[in-house]
Protein backbone atom coordinates (compact mmCIF):
# COMPACT_ATOMS: atom_id res chain seq x y z
CA UNK A 1 0.00 0.00 0.00
CA UNK A 2 1.18 3.63 -1.15
CA UNK A 3 -0.15 5.64 1.78
CA UNK A 4 1.64 9.13 0.34
CA UNK A 5 -0.13 11.29 -1.78
CA UNK A 6 1.46 11.72 -5.24
CA UNK A 7 3.66 14.50 -5.29
CA UNK A 8 2.74 16.98 -8.71
CA UNK A 9 4.78 16.19 -11.25
CA UNK A 10 6.15 18.33 -14.32
CA UNK A 11 6.07 17.54 -18.26
CA UNK A 12 6.77 18.99 -21.52
CA UNK A 13 4.77 17.29 -24.39
CA UNK A 14 5.45 18.80 -27.78
CA UNK A 15 5.43 17.76 -31.10
CA UNK A 16 1.99 16.50 -31.05
CA UNK A 17 -1.61 17.24 -32.68
CA UNK A 18 -3.54 18.41 -29.66
CA UNK A 19 -7.26 17.87 -29.37
CA UNK A 20 -7.95 21.36 -27.92
CA UNK A 21 -11.36 22.80 -27.25
CA UNK A 22 -10.67 24.57 -30.29
CA UNK A 23 -9.83 21.74 -32.38
CA UNK A 24 -6.70 19.94 -33.51
CA UNK A 25 -3.72 21.97 -33.14
CA UNK A 26 -0.27 21.02 -33.63
CA UNK A 27 1.25 22.44 -30.70
CA UNK A 28 3.26 21.93 -27.44
CA UNK A 29 2.20 21.48 -23.97
CA UNK A 30 3.60 22.10 -20.67
CA UNK A 31 2.38 20.99 -17.12
CA UNK A 32 3.88 22.36 -14.00
CA UNK A 33 2.71 20.82 -10.61
CA UNK A 34 0.66 18.39 -11.91
CA UNK A 35 -1.51 21.28 -13.98
CA UNK A 36 -1.72 22.66 -17.68
CA UNK A 37 0.69 25.78 -17.51
CA UNK A 38 0.61 26.20 -21.75
CA UNK A 39 -0.06 25.32 -24.25
CA UNK A 40 1.17 27.03 -28.16
CA UNK A 41 3.54 26.69 -30.92
CA UNK A 42 7.38 26.23 -30.44
CA UNK A 43 7.09 26.13 -26.90
CA UNK A 44 10.50 25.91 -24.56
CA UNK A 45 10.94 23.30 -22.21
CA UNK A 46 12.28 24.98 -18.63
CA UNK A 47 15.29 23.18 -17.79
CA UNK A 48 15.20 20.13 -16.24
CA UNK A 49 11.49 19.22 -16.99
CA UNK A 50 10.73 15.79 -18.27
CA UNK A 51 10.10 15.61 -22.16
CA UNK A 52 7.71 13.64 -24.25
CA UNK A 53 7.91 13.26 -27.86
CA UNK A 54 4.55 13.10 -29.27
CA UNK A 55 5.37 13.58 -33.30
CA UNK A 56 3.02 12.23 -35.23
CA UNK A 57 0.67 11.23 -32.59
CA UNK A 58 -3.08 12.69 -31.65
CA UNK A 59 -2.98 14.33 -27.97
CA UNK A 60 -5.99 13.72 -26.03
CA UNK A 61 -7.14 15.04 -23.07
CA UNK A 62 -7.53 12.00 -20.45
CA UNK A 63 -10.49 10.03 -20.57
CA UNK A 64 -13.24 9.83 -18.08
CA UNK A 65 -15.67 6.56 -17.60
CA UNK A 66 -18.51 7.54 -15.76
CA UNK A 67 -19.77 3.97 -15.36
CA UNK A 68 -17.48 1.16 -14.59
CA UNK A 69 -18.22 -1.70 -12.33
CA UNK A 70 -14.79 -3.06 -10.48
CA UNK A 71 -16.57 -5.78 -8.45
CA UNK A 72 -14.71 -4.69 -4.86
CA UNK A 73 -15.91 -6.03 -2.47
CA UNK A 74 -17.01 -8.77 -2.92
CA UNK A 75 -16.22 -10.51 -6.77
CA UNK A 76 -12.82 -9.74 -6.72
CA UNK A 77 -12.61 -13.03 -8.82
CA UNK A 78 -13.77 -11.57 -11.69
CA UNK A 79 -12.42 -8.00 -10.94
CA UNK A 80 -11.34 -5.66 -8.18
CA UNK A 81 -10.08 -1.90 -7.86
CA UNK A 82 -6.22 -2.52 -9.03
CA UNK A 83 -7.27 -4.86 -12.22
CA UNK A 84 -9.79 -2.28 -13.26
CA UNK A 85 -7.67 0.65 -12.60
CA UNK A 86 -5.09 -0.43 -14.63
CA UNK A 87 -7.61 -1.84 -17.44
CA UNK A 88 -8.81 2.08 -17.60
CA UNK A 89 -5.31 3.83 -17.68
CA UNK A 90 -4.03 1.62 -20.86
CA UNK A 91 -7.31 2.67 -22.50
CA UNK A 92 -6.31 6.39 -21.74
CA UNK A 93 -9.01 6.66 -18.96
CA UNK A 94 -7.55 8.87 -15.95
CA UNK A 95 -10.80 9.14 -14.30
CA UNK A 96 -13.14 6.39 -13.55
CA UNK A 97 -16.47 6.60 -11.63
CA UNK A 98 -17.40 3.48 -10.82
CA UNK A 99 -21.19 1.70 -9.54
CA UNK A 100 -22.41 0.92 -6.34
CA UNK A 101 -23.73 -2.81 -7.22
CA UNK A 102 -20.55 -4.59 -5.09
CA UNK A 103 -20.77 -7.29 -1.87
CA UNK A 104 -21.66 -5.27 0.46
CA UNK A 105 -23.87 -2.76 -1.54
CA UNK A 106 -22.13 0.92 -1.44
CA UNK A 107 -25.44 2.59 0.74
CA UNK A 108 -24.12 4.36 2.83
CA UNK A 109 -21.53 6.89 4.13
CA UNK A 110 -18.99 3.73 5.87
CA UNK A 111 -19.30 1.74 2.83
CA UNK A 112 -18.40 4.63 0.62
CA UNK A 113 -15.46 5.32 2.73
CA UNK A 114 -14.29 1.67 2.42
CA UNK A 115 -14.12 2.08 -0.96
CA UNK A 116 -12.18 5.25 -1.21
CA UNK A 117 -9.46 3.36 1.40
CA UNK A 118 -8.92 0.10 -1.06
CA UNK A 119 -8.45 2.63 -4.01
CA UNK A 120 -5.58 4.68 -1.91
CA UNK A 121 -2.53 3.84 -3.37
CA UNK A 122 -4.16 1.05 -5.80
CA UNK A 123 -6.01 2.93 -8.33
CA UNK A 124 -4.42 3.72 -11.22
CA UNK A 125 -6.84 6.51 -12.00
CA UNK A 126 -8.42 9.22 -10.43
CA UNK A 127 -11.57 8.11 -8.99
CA UNK A 128 -15.48 8.30 -7.25
CA UNK A 129 -17.65 6.03 -6.08
CA UNK A 130 -21.61 6.36 -6.61
CA UNK A 131 -23.96 5.59 -3.52
CA UNK A 132 -26.85 3.13 -4.38
CA UNK A 133 -30.45 4.66 -3.78
CA UNK A 134 -32.79 2.43 -1.83
CA UNK A 135 -36.17 2.79 0.03
CA UNK A 136 -34.09 2.76 3.47
CA UNK A 137 -31.85 5.77 2.45
CA UNK A 138 -33.81 7.92 0.07
CA UNK A 139 -34.15 10.91 2.80
CA UNK A 140 -30.57 10.55 3.77
CA UNK A 141 -29.03 10.88 -0.13
CA UNK A 142 -28.96 14.59 -0.03
CA UNK A 143 -26.39 15.23 3.08
CA UNK A 144 -24.62 11.61 1.55
CA UNK A 145 -23.93 12.70 -1.54
CA UNK A 146 -21.93 16.03 -0.43
CA UNK A 147 -19.11 13.47 0.71
CA UNK A 148 -15.80 13.97 -0.94
CA UNK A 149 -15.51 11.15 -3.30
CA UNK A 150 -18.87 10.38 -4.07
CA UNK A 151 -19.76 10.43 -7.70
CA UNK A 152 -23.26 10.72 -6.63
CA UNK A 153 -26.82 8.55 -6.65
CA UNK A 154 -27.35 5.56 -8.73
CA UNK A 155 -30.52 4.36 -9.28
CA UNK A 156 -31.73 0.93 -10.79
CA UNK A 157 -35.00 1.01 -11.79
CA UNK A 158 -34.74 -2.38 -13.03
CA UNK A 159 -32.12 -5.14 -13.78
CA UNK A 160 -31.20 -5.61 -10.07
CA UNK A 161 -31.39 -7.04 -6.77
CA UNK A 162 -32.05 -6.42 -2.77
CA UNK A 163 -32.41 -3.42 -1.71
CA UNK A 164 -30.54 -1.61 -4.78
CA UNK A 165 -33.90 -2.26 -6.73
CA UNK A 166 -36.22 1.43 -7.02
CA UNK A 167 -38.68 -0.05 -8.92
CA UNK A 168 -41.64 2.18 -7.91
CA UNK A 169 -42.13 5.94 -8.89
CA UNK A 170 -42.92 6.98 -5.29
CA UNK A 171 -39.91 6.05 -3.82
CA UNK A 172 -38.17 7.46 -6.89
CA UNK A 173 -39.63 10.28 -6.39
CA UNK A 174 -38.56 10.41 -2.70
CA UNK A 175 -34.75 10.25 -4.15
CA UNK A 176 -35.17 12.29 -6.84
CA UNK A 177 -36.48 15.05 -4.19
CA UNK A 178 -33.18 14.11 -1.81
CA UNK A 179 -30.10 16.59 -2.86
CA UNK A 180 -29.26 18.67 -5.84
CA UNK A 181 -26.84 16.51 -8.01
CA UNK A 182 -27.29 15.12 -10.81
CA UNK A 183 -28.74 11.49 -10.73
CA UNK A 184 -27.47 8.59 -12.30
CA UNK A 185 -30.27 6.17 -13.33
CA UNK A 186 -30.40 2.56 -14.97
CA UNK A 187 -33.69 2.73 -16.61
CA UNK A 188 -35.88 -0.84 -17.38
CA UNK A 189 -38.99 -1.07 -16.15
CA UNK A 190 -38.78 -3.76 -13.34
CA UNK A 191 -42.51 -5.24 -13.65
CA UNK A 192 -42.01 -6.00 -17.58
CA UNK A 193 -38.55 -7.83 -17.13
CA UNK A 194 -40.39 -10.28 -13.90
CA UNK A 195 -43.04 -10.75 -16.65
CA UNK A 196 -41.25 -11.70 -19.38
CA UNK A 197 -38.44 -13.79 -17.87
CA UNK A 198 -40.93 -16.19 -15.92
CA UNK A 199 -42.13 -16.46 -19.25
CA UNK A 200 -39.33 -18.30 -20.55
CA UNK A 201 -38.71 -21.70 -20.42
CA UNK A 202 -35.57 -24.65 -21.06
CA UNK A 203 -35.54 -23.97 -25.06
CA UNK A 204 -34.58 -20.08 -24.06
CA UNK A 205 -30.78 -19.45 -25.70
CA UNK A 206 -29.14 -16.04 -25.37
CA UNK A 207 -29.82 -15.09 -28.88
CA UNK A 208 -33.27 -13.75 -27.42
CA UNK A 209 -32.00 -12.00 -24.60
CA UNK A 210 -32.66 -8.79 -26.65
CA UNK A 211 -36.39 -9.90 -27.42
CA UNK A 212 -36.88 -10.96 -23.39
CA UNK A 213 -35.60 -7.85 -22.11
CA UNK A 214 -37.26 -5.80 -25.04
CA UNK A 215 -37.47 -2.14 -26.28
CA UNK A 216 -40.53 -1.39 -24.42
CA UNK A 217 -38.78 -2.40 -21.08
CA UNK A 218 -36.19 0.76 -21.86
CA UNK A 219 -38.92 2.85 -23.17
CA UNK A 220 -41.91 2.23 -20.45
CA UNK A 221 -38.86 3.18 -17.80
CA UNK A 222 -37.41 5.90 -19.46
CA UNK A 223 -41.23 7.53 -20.48
CA UNK A 224 -41.67 7.19 -16.19
CA UNK A 225 -38.11 8.82 -15.77
CA UNK A 226 -38.23 11.91 -17.87
CA UNK A 227 -41.58 12.85 -16.26
CA UNK A 228 -40.66 12.40 -12.77
CA UNK A 229 -37.32 14.27 -13.32
CA UNK A 230 -39.45 17.59 -15.08
CA UNK A 231 -42.02 17.19 -11.95
CA UNK A 232 -39.26 17.23 -9.45
CA UNK A 233 -36.74 19.35 -11.51
CA UNK A 234 -33.89 16.70 -10.08
CA UNK A 235 -31.78 16.81 -13.16
CA UNK A 236 -30.71 13.29 -13.94
CA UNK A 237 -28.13 11.05 -16.18
CA UNK A 238 -29.81 8.58 -18.37
CA UNK A 239 -27.55 5.41 -18.23
CA UNK A 240 -26.68 2.81 -21.49
CA UNK A 241 -29.19 3.95 -23.68
CA UNK A 242 -30.28 1.46 -25.97
CA UNK A 243 -33.15 2.36 -28.33
CA UNK A 244 -33.81 4.17 -31.07
CA UNK A 245 -37.12 5.33 -29.38
CA UNK A 246 -34.94 6.54 -26.29
CA UNK A 247 -33.29 8.82 -28.63
CA UNK A 248 -36.11 9.54 -30.23
CA UNK A 249 -37.96 10.91 -26.89
CA UNK A 250 -34.74 12.96 -25.72
CA UNK A 251 -34.36 14.99 -28.96
CA UNK A 252 -38.66 16.02 -29.01
CA UNK A 253 -38.56 16.43 -25.10
CA UNK A 254 -35.74 18.56 -25.22
CA UNK A 255 -35.11 18.97 -21.56
CA UNK A 256 -32.01 20.88 -21.99
CA UNK A 257 -29.48 20.06 -18.91
CA UNK A 258 -32.23 18.99 -17.06
CA UNK A 259 -31.64 15.08 -18.84
CA UNK A 260 -28.13 13.76 -19.97
CA UNK A 261 -27.26 10.63 -21.46
CA UNK A 262 -24.21 8.12 -22.77
CA UNK A 263 -24.33 5.12 -24.88
CA UNK A 264 -22.04 2.40 -24.03
CA UNK A 265 -19.57 1.37 -27.23
CA UNK A 266 -21.19 -1.82 -27.33
CA UNK A 267 -24.54 -0.54 -28.31
CA UNK A 268 -22.15 1.26 -31.02
CA UNK A 269 -20.66 -1.51 -32.50
CA UNK A 270 -22.38 -4.59 -31.59
CA UNK A 271 -26.03 -5.38 -33.09
CA UNK A 272 -28.10 -8.37 -33.10
CA UNK A 273 -28.43 -10.94 -33.82
CA UNK A 274 -24.85 -11.25 -35.21
CA UNK A 275 -23.27 -10.24 -31.88
CA UNK A 276 -24.94 -13.00 -30.33
CA UNK A 277 -24.87 -15.83 -32.97
CA UNK A 278 -20.55 -15.30 -32.79
CA UNK A 279 -20.00 -13.83 -29.31
CA UNK A 280 -22.79 -15.92 -27.63
CA UNK A 281 -22.57 -14.86 -24.27
CA UNK A 282 -19.88 -12.58 -24.29
CA UNK A 283 -22.34 -10.07 -25.93
CA UNK A 284 -24.85 -10.09 -23.35
CA UNK A 285 -25.34 -6.94 -21.20
CA UNK A 286 -28.18 -5.28 -19.75
CA UNK A 287 -29.75 -3.37 -21.48
CA UNK A 288 -29.22 -5.47 -24.19
CA UNK A 289 -27.45 -4.67 -27.52
CA UNK A 290 -30.02 -4.47 -30.11
CA UNK A 291 -30.91 -4.52 -34.29
CA UNK A 292 -29.24 -2.28 -36.55
CA UNK A 293 -31.77 0.04 -36.40
CA UNK A 294 -31.12 1.05 -32.83
CA UNK A 295 -27.27 1.10 -33.69
CA UNK A 296 -27.75 3.42 -36.34
CA UNK A 297 -30.44 5.72 -34.34
CA UNK A 298 -27.69 6.01 -31.10
CA UNK A 299 -24.86 6.47 -33.57
CA UNK A 300 -26.99 9.56 -34.97
CA UNK A 301 -28.01 10.71 -31.37
CA UNK A 302 -23.99 10.50 -30.14
CA UNK A 303 -23.37 12.81 -32.90
CA UNK A 304 -25.86 14.89 -33.11
CA UNK A 305 -25.12 15.58 -29.07
CA UNK A 306 -28.59 13.89 -27.73
CA UNK A 307 -26.12 11.35 -26.47
CA UNK A 308 -24.00 13.38 -24.12
CA UNK A 309 -20.90 10.82 -23.33
CA UNK A 310 -19.60 7.24 -23.75
CA UNK A 311 -19.25 5.24 -20.48
CA UNK A 312 -18.33 1.88 -20.82
CA UNK A 313 -20.37 0.08 -18.53
CA UNK A 314 -17.22 -1.90 -17.84
CA UNK A 315 -18.68 -5.21 -16.31
CA UNK A 316 -16.71 -8.29 -16.02
CA UNK A 317 -17.12 -11.46 -15.09
CA UNK A 318 -15.28 -15.06 -15.69
CA UNK A 319 -15.34 -17.26 -19.02
CA UNK A 320 -16.61 -20.00 -16.46
CA UNK A 321 -19.61 -17.64 -15.23
CA UNK A 322 -20.58 -16.69 -19.05
CA UNK A 323 -20.67 -20.32 -19.86
CA UNK A 324 -23.51 -20.81 -17.85
CA UNK A 325 -26.88 -21.53 -19.84
CA UNK A 326 -29.01 -18.87 -20.70
CA UNK A 327 -30.61 -17.06 -18.74
CA UNK A 328 -28.40 -17.98 -15.78
CA UNK A 329 -25.60 -16.39 -17.98
CA UNK A 330 -24.63 -13.75 -16.07
CA UNK A 331 -24.91 -10.10 -18.07
CA UNK A 332 -22.01 -7.39 -18.74
CA UNK A 333 -19.23 -7.22 -20.68
CA UNK A 334 -15.56 -5.98 -19.98
CA UNK A 335 -15.02 -2.37 -21.66
CA UNK A 336 -12.73 0.35 -20.15
CA UNK A 337 -9.70 -0.31 -22.04
CA UNK A 338 -11.35 -0.32 -25.48
CA UNK A 339 -13.51 3.01 -25.62
CA UNK A 340 -10.81 5.60 -27.97
CA UNK A 341 -9.64 2.64 -30.59
CA UNK A 342 -13.14 2.77 -30.88
CA UNK A 343 -14.00 5.80 -31.04
CA UNK A 344 -11.41 6.64 -33.50
CA UNK A 345 -12.03 3.11 -35.82
CA UNK A 346 -15.63 5.43 -35.74
CA UNK A 347 -13.70 8.54 -37.14
CA UNK A 348 -12.26 6.41 -39.54
CA UNK A 349 -15.86 4.70 -40.63
CA UNK A 350 -16.90 8.71 -40.88
CA UNK A 351 -20.11 8.55 -38.65
CA UNK A 352 -17.53 10.91 -35.78
CA UNK A 353 -15.31 13.45 -35.99
CA UNK A 354 -12.25 13.80 -33.36
CA UNK A 355 -14.00 16.96 -31.85
CA UNK A 356 -16.93 14.32 -31.31
CA UNK A 357 -14.61 12.24 -29.54
CA UNK A 358 -13.01 14.96 -27.58
CA UNK A 359 -16.87 15.62 -26.14
CA UNK A 360 -18.36 12.11 -25.37
CA UNK A 361 -14.82 10.95 -23.49
CA UNK A 362 -14.03 14.38 -21.51
CA UNK A 363 -15.77 17.34 -21.68
CA UNK A 364 -19.11 15.93 -21.71
CA UNK A 365 -19.30 13.77 -18.72
CA UNK A 366 -17.29 16.47 -17.10
CA UNK A 367 -19.86 18.73 -17.27
CA UNK A 368 -22.83 16.57 -16.71
CA UNK A 369 -21.19 15.55 -13.05
CA UNK A 370 -19.35 18.50 -12.52
CA UNK A 371 -15.81 17.50 -12.20
CA UNK A 372 -13.45 20.04 -11.15
CA UNK A 373 -10.50 20.13 -13.03
CA UNK A 374 -10.48 17.75 -16.04
CA UNK A 375 -12.01 17.17 -19.46
CA UNK A 376 -10.21 19.37 -21.28
CA UNK A 377 -6.65 20.21 -23.32
CA UNK A 378 -6.50 23.79 -21.43
CA UNK A 379 -4.45 26.15 -18.78
CA UNK A 380 -5.40 25.30 -15.59
CA UNK A 381 -6.93 22.03 -15.80
CA UNK A 382 -5.56 18.75 -14.76
CA UNK A 383 -2.44 17.48 -17.06
CA UNK A 384 -4.26 14.42 -17.71
CA UNK A 385 -3.77 13.28 -21.55
CA UNK A 386 -3.71 10.56 -23.57
CA UNK A 387 -1.24 9.97 -26.80
CA UNK A 388 -2.39 8.01 -29.29
CA UNK A 389 -0.52 6.25 -32.56
CA UNK A 390 -3.07 6.51 -35.18
CA UNK A 391 -0.53 4.31 -37.07
CA UNK A 392 -1.44 1.20 -35.05
CA UNK A 393 -4.07 -0.46 -37.57
CA UNK A 394 -5.03 -4.13 -37.18
CA UNK A 395 -6.99 -6.66 -35.62
CA UNK A 396 -6.73 -6.17 -31.13
CA UNK A 397 -4.84 -8.76 -29.70
CA UNK A 398 -5.98 -10.47 -26.47
CA UNK A 399 -2.94 -10.28 -25.07
CA UNK A 400 -3.29 -6.33 -24.66
CA UNK A 401 -6.14 -6.25 -22.82
CA UNK A 402 -5.54 -5.86 -18.42
CA UNK A 403 -9.03 -6.90 -17.51
CA UNK A 404 -9.06 -9.98 -15.31
CA UNK A 405 -11.60 -10.87 -17.69
CA UNK A 406 -9.46 -12.23 -20.27
CA UNK A 407 -12.15 -11.80 -23.06
CA UNK A 408 -13.40 -8.98 -25.01
CA UNK A 409 -16.22 -8.70 -27.99
CA UNK A 410 -13.41 -6.68 -29.50
CA UNK A 411 -10.81 -9.21 -29.84
CA UNK A 412 -9.94 -9.76 -33.21
CA UNK A 413 -11.65 -6.62 -34.34
CA UNK A 414 -9.52 -4.15 -36.56
CA UNK A 415 -9.08 -0.63 -34.99
CA UNK A 416 -7.95 2.54 -36.14
CA UNK A 417 -5.23 3.76 -33.58
CA UNK A 418 -3.90 2.64 -29.81
CA UNK A 419 -3.10 4.61 -26.70
CA UNK A 420 0.64 4.56 -26.54
CA UNK A 421 1.18 6.38 -23.44
CA UNK A 422 -0.82 7.51 -20.62
CA UNK A 423 -0.14 10.55 -18.47
CA UNK A 424 -1.69 11.65 -15.33
CA UNK A 425 -1.43 15.16 -13.48
CA UNK A 426 2.01 15.17 -15.48
CA UNK A 427 3.32 11.76 -14.40
CA UNK A 428 3.40 9.38 -16.72
CA UNK A 429 1.33 6.08 -15.89
CA UNK A 430 1.59 3.86 -18.63
CA UNK A 431 3.26 3.63 -21.97
CA UNK A 432 4.59 0.87 -24.14
CA UNK A 433 1.94 -1.67 -22.62
CA UNK A 434 3.09 -0.95 -19.30
CA UNK A 435 2.77 0.64 -16.02
CA UNK A 436 5.29 3.34 -15.32
CA UNK A 437 5.92 4.03 -11.36
CA UNK A 438 3.47 3.52 -8.93
CA UNK A 439 -0.51 3.77 -8.53
CA UNK A 440 -1.11 7.91 -8.03
CA UNK A 441 -4.92 7.95 -8.53
CA UNK A 442 -6.86 10.18 -6.30
CA UNK A 443 -10.56 11.05 -5.68
CA UNK A 444 -12.43 13.38 -7.95
CA UNK A 445 -13.54 16.83 -7.19
CA UNK A 446 -16.73 17.72 -7.60
CA UNK A 447 -18.66 21.91 -8.19
CA UNK A 448 -21.14 22.36 -5.92
CA UNK A 449 -23.70 22.66 -8.32
CA UNK A 450 -22.93 19.27 -9.91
Amino acid sequence: MHDAAPKPADLFVHGGTLLTPQGATPGDLLIIDGRISAIGAALNAPAGVPELDASGKLVFPGLIDPQVHFREPGWTHKEDIASGSLSAIAGGVTCFMEMPNTVPTTTDPAALEDKLRRAKGRAWADHAFFLGATAENADQLGEWEQAPGCAGIKVFMGSSTGSLLVADDATLERVLRSGSRRVAVHSEHEPRLRERYAALDETAVVREHHTVRDVACAVMATERLLRLAEKTGRKIHLLHVSTADEVAMLRERDLGDLVTAEVTPNHLFLSAPGCYEHWGSLAQMNPPVRTREHQEALRAGLHEGILTCIGSDHAPHTLAEKARPYPQSPSGIPGVQTILPLLLTAVEQGWLTLNDVVRVTASGPARAYGIEGKGALEVGKDGDLVVVDPGVRGPLPLEWLRSRAGFSPYVGMRLNGWPTTTVLRGRVAYARHATVGTPSGTPLRFGADS
